[in-house]
């Protein structure tokens, strides 16, 4: 029997107003071109909540801390590993305001959006899932 990879992601849900932070993939990374919440891999011993402030000042440059747990969902890899994928959404609140600072190698654009305009953006599914909730 093939054991099934675990992977855990943990993103920060971001706003200013009734504008929230999304961030578009960069060329040549997977999912290139799509739109998404700062955030990524939780990596071994770390805690979700952790990740999701260490991503967000290494996508960003934004200092954040989390206040509570907006969501949660799982779904199988979507390039067909073995692979079930976990991720979590936080609600942030920034330390200060300060400007988006984006890292190239992730993503190329940001924008500042409300969630009805967000559900007209490239989404990954999962991010999807979550404006429609």
């Amino acid at each position: 029997m093939t054991e099934i990879a675990q992977k855990h992601l943990a993103y920060c849900w971001i706003a200013r107003g009734d504008r929230v932070l999304f961030l578009r993939r960069s060329p040549g990374v997977f999912l290139a071109g799509r739109w998404e919440l700062p955030g990524g891999t939780v990596e071994p011993g770390e805690p979700f909540e952790a990740t999701a402030v260490r991503e967000v000042a290494e996508e960003t440059g934004l200092k954040v801390r989390v206040t509570a747990e907006l969501s949660r969902d799982s779904w199988p890899d979507v390039a067909g590993r073995a692979m079930r994928i976990h991720a979590f959404v936080y609600t942030a609140e920034e330390d200060g305001t300060g400007d988006v600072v984006l890292n190239p190698d992730e993503h190329d654009e940001f924008a500042w959006v409300t969630p009805g305009e967000a559900r007209d953006l490239e989404l990954a599914a999962h991010f999807r899932r979550l404006l429609e909730q």
